[in-house]
């Protein structure tokens, strides 16, 4: 005794769905994967970035004390005297808002 096998027919929308249900299937791991590189490329670029504004701050304190260093009058008057000049009080005239 012989079983009928019965095909099952399957209409072309039918396949299609099937196609692209597959597809998808198929493509979501990539994109999940891809997407989670692009992330943690990011991450570390930020990192990166962190780091660079760390080190550029401090750069830029150091400089600021450097400049404040300059700027006292101890080192002005110690770059005055190197260069030949001197401090001369009878030059100096104070004047009084009040009359």
């Amino acid at each position: 005794m012989k079983k009928n096998k019965k095909k099952i027919k399957m209409t072309k929308f039918v396949r299609l769905v099937y196609t692209v249900a597959i597809f998808l299937g198929a493509i979501t791991p990539i994109l999940v994967v891809f997407s989670q590189a692009t992330l943690s490329k990011i991450n570390y670029d930020v990192e990166e970035m962190k780091e660079k504004i760390n080190e550029q701050q401090k750069k830029n304190e150091s400089l600021t004390m450097e400049i404040n260093e300059l700027a006292s009058l101890d080192k002005i008057q110690e770059i005055a005297k190197n260069q030949g000049l001197s401090y001369n009080s009878s030059n100096i005239k104070t004047i009084n808002g009040s009359d």
